[in-house]
This record gives C-alpha cells, sequence and structure tokens, in this order.
C-alpha cells in the first residue's frame, strides 16, 4: 500500500496499491542481493540485486560507492539545487497595503 498525507504534512492515508517487482541473487562467492523496485521490470530488479550482493563485498564496496554511488549523488544533488533556483526565481512577494478606511 502506498501512503500518502493529507495536504502533504496532514494525517497518512492509504493512498493505493503499486506494483512492486522482487529479486533475491545468490552470488557463488559472496552474500545474497535483495530488491524491490516500482513497476514491472525485472532487469531492473535483477541489477538492483545484484549490485546490493556486491555493495556487502568490501572489495567492490569502495569501487562501487566512488565510481557509481558517490557520482551519481552529486548530479542529482546539482539537479536539485537546480530545480530550488528556478523556483526561487519565479517567487512573489505580496503585500497588503492599509488604506485607512476604518
Amino acid at each position: 500500500m502506498v501512503q500518502a498525507r493529507a495536504g502533504g504534512d496532514g494525517l497518512r492515508f492509504h493512498l493505493g496499491e503499486m506494483t512492486v517487482t522482487h529479486c533475491v541473487v545468490r552470488m557463488e562467492t559472496g552474500p545474497t542481493g535483495y530488491s524491490w523496485v516500482p513497476g514491472c521490470n525485472p532487469r531492473h530488479a535483477e541489477l538492483a540485486a545484484v549490485f546490493d550482493s556486491l555493495l556487502q563485498v568490501p572489495d567492490y564496496q569502495t569501487r562501487i560507492l566512488e565510481c557509481l554511488v558517490e557520482p551519481e549523488a552529486l548530479k542529482q544533488a546539482e539537479a536539485r539545487r537546480a530545480r530550488v533556483a528556478s523556483a526561487l526565481a519565479t517567487k512573489v512577494e505580496f503585500y497588503t497595503m492599509v488604506r485607512g478606511e476604518e
């Protein structure tokens, strides 16, 4: 069940159900990787499970974090900053003026 909030920050309620694809991968020489991805995408779920398994191996963990995870996190942070800057550029301040009438 997907949960939402009334008004974005109010009480939680169940919005509805969502399809997910679940995958479990057991590597011959490593731990088991698990994934759940939204929608029906078996390849995406398989890759996520493989990376989950590889991230549990110290030799691979550092390389994956440095080569894939950290650059992607920086790219997403920059995109987020650009969206915020774009939204702030359109911000309008409204002031109420008192006319002096009672």
